[in-house]
Parts: C-alpha cells; sequence; structure tokens
C-alpha cells in the first residue's frame, strides 16, 4: 500500500511539472506568435502599444488579427488532441484518430456540401459538421455491430467509410470546380483570415467538448485494458464505447466547421504525451490538451512567417512534420504501445 501511495505521488508531481512546463511553453509561443509576421513588432512594443487609449496600427494587428488566430490554434490543437486520445482509448489502437476513422471526413463532407450547394447556410457549419460525423459514426457502428462492437470491426468499417465520404467530396468538388477557392483552404486546413467570430463559435463548442472530456477519464482508462477487464470493473463497454466517440466526433467536427482537415494532431500528440506521463487518462488526457494546443499554435505561426510573403496552411504544416515524426516513433517503438 505504501508503495502504491509513492507511486500515485510521484505521478502527480510528474504531471504537474509536465503541465506546467508546457503552459509556460504555450505562454512564450503566444508572446511569439503576437510579436511575429509581415509587420514584425517586439514583445515590449506590443505590450506598450497594445494598452494604450485610442487606436494604433500595432493595436489593430495584434487585437484584431493576431489574438483571434492564436487563440483559435489553442483551441483547436486542445480540441483535436483530446479527440484522438478517447478514439485511441475507444479502439485500443494508437492508429486511432478522427481523420483515419471517418469522423473528420463525414464532418468535412458535411461542410463541403453546405459551402458549395448551400452557401447561405455556412453559420450554421459547426451544426451540420457535428451532423456528418455523427452519422458517419452510426454508419461505422451500424455495420462493425455484431452482438457488440469491436474494435477491429470498427476501424475496418470507418476506413471503408472515410474511402466513400472522400470520393463523395472529391465528386462535389468536380462538378462545382468554379466554387473552389474557399473549399480548396478548407480541405488544406487553415487558420487564415480567422476572426473573433471564428473563435467565439467555437469556443462554445469545444469548451463544451473538453468538459465532456474530462467525464470519460474513468471510461478510457477502463477501455484500454479490455473488454472483458472493462466489464469486470463494472464499465458498460458498448455504451462507453458509444459515448466516447460521441465527444471525441462533437470536438473532431467543431474544429473541422471552423479550420477545415487539420491533420495528425489527435494521431501524434497523445503518443509524445504517454512517453511524457505514462498511458494513465487522469495524466495523459490534460497532458495531451495542453500539448496539442502547444504544438498546432507553432505549427500555424511557422506556417505564416517561413516563407515571406506567403502563407502556408497549418494542415499543410502538419502533414509535413506530423508523418515523418510518426513513422519515426513507429520504428523506435517497434509497435509496441502498452502500458
Amino acid at each position: 500500500m505504501h508503495t502504491r501511495t509513492v507511486r500515485k505521488k510521484c505521478g502527480v508531481l510528474r504531471m504537474s511539472i509536465v503541465l506546467v512546463v508546457l503552459l509556460v511553453i504555450l505562454a512564450v509561443l503566444c508572446a511569439v506568435s503576437a510579436a511575429v509576421g509581415s509587420a514584425g513588432y517586439t514583445i515590449v512594443e506590443i505590450l506598450q502599444r497594445t494598452f494604450e487609449e485610442g487606436s494604433n496600427p500595432v493595436k489593430v494587428i495584434v487585437l484584431n488579427l493576431r489574438l483571434p488566430r492564436i487563440l483559435l490554434a489553442v483551441l483547436i490543437g486542445a480540441s483535436l488532441s483530446s479527440s484522438g486520445a478517447l478514439l485511441q482509448s475507444v479502439m485500443r489502437n494508437p492508429l486511432a484518430d478522427p481523420g483515419t476513422i471517418g469522423v473528420s471526413a463525414g464532418a468535412a463532407t458535411a461542410a463541403s456540401t453546405i459551402l458549395l450547394l448551400i452557401p447561405g447556410m455556412t453559420g450554421s457549419l459547426p451544426l451540420f459538421a457535428f451532423a456528418g460525423a455523427a452519422l458517419a459514426c452510426f454508419l461505422i457502428y451500424s455495420m462493425a455491430w455484431k452482438g457488440g462492437v469491436d474494435p477491429t470491426r470498427i476501424i475496418l468499417s470507418g476506413v471503408a467509410i472515410n474511402s466513400v465520404l472522400g470520393a463523395y467530396t472529391s465528386l462535389l468538388q468536380l462538378l462545382n470546380s468554379d466554387s473552389l477557392s474557399g473549399v480548396l483552404a478548407f480541405m488544406n486546413g487553415s487558420l487564415s483570415g480567422k476572426s473573433w467570430y471564428q473563435f467565439k463559435t467555437l469556443a462554445v463548442y469545444c469548451i463544451i467538448g473538453l468538459i465532456l472530456s474530462f467525464f470519460c477519464i474513468k471510461s478510457a482508462n477502463a477501455l484500454q485494458l479490455g473488454d472483458e477487464m472493462a466489464k469486470s470493473l463494472g464499465v458498460k463497454v458498448n455504451a462507453s464505447r458509444i459515448f466516447l466517440s460521441a465527444v471525441s466526433a462533437f470536438l473532431a467536427a467543431s474544429t473541422v466547421a471552423v479550420a477545415g482537415m487539420i491533420g495528425f494532431v489527435g494521431l501524434v500528440v497523445p503518443h509524445i504525451a504517454r512517453l511524457l506521463v505514462g498511458s494513465d487518462y487522469k495524466a495523459m488526457l490534460p497532458v495531451s490538451i495542453v500539448l496539442g494546443a502547444d504544438i498546432l499554435l507553432l505549427a500555424d505561426t511557422i506556417g505564416r512567417t517561413i516563407v515571406p510573403g506567403m502563407e502556408i496552411p497549418v494542415g499543410i504544416v502538419m502533414a509535413v512534420c506530423g508523418g515523418p515524426f510518426f513513422l519515426y516513433m513507429l520504428r523506435k517503438k517497434g509497435g509496441n504501445y502498452g502500458n
């Protein structure tokens, strides 16, 4: 009992240290992201001019252009990381994330349909995106259900749904090739031109989703032990899988509706969090949330500053950096993702 108590205290201390470090990094990244850009300012200049009375160029650029974008990146990174972490528990598979099993594809399909066919309803995009993600989840679980839900069948069903929805979205773009400018930015995942309106819209959905994700911690820990062990702990396995998947879909759909398709965040970040604090979701989930915010904000800052006069969508930056990093992790761990 004494050894278990010591381990628990060490785990809490480790999580606290990691969270503090990640939060400090996040604060530094926010300051740097606010300072860099086509109109570069020092952090001291930003602090001085932003709080001056009246309007000035620094205040306009920082408060109206850069700050909402920074906060959006933080929210989206946190939401996608939480979504991926929950799905990996549901599937008991480290390769699961909203993009690989069709949840993001469902949201993107619904959003693309609205953007191309019913542009007058763009204001309700988050609701339609969630409906698309929920429909994709329903189809995946319907195809995977056979006296219960097996993680392998869910993944295979998700791959099939992902393929079909991707084909539909491609056909939709082909038939509406004259209206693709906004959709292409959407499919690449971009925070360019986002304002306080998008932040306020996303904040409502993401805060609700992130709060719900913390209620999933007990079930997530049980599910990753296997169905039999989870049942012996009193967890209703099928109901828990459906609830965790719904929360994950809600978080992913919210981000897709505002920023488009951004991959690899929900796939890679939970892996890094496990390396830092272990696989217990009491520590891993909060660390994933803050780390996801760090990584996406860094990727967006790189994308808008690395090439002068040109902005690279954050989805492309994540794909370029996330793919090789994930392959490196696969080789380093040799396919062993145990606790």
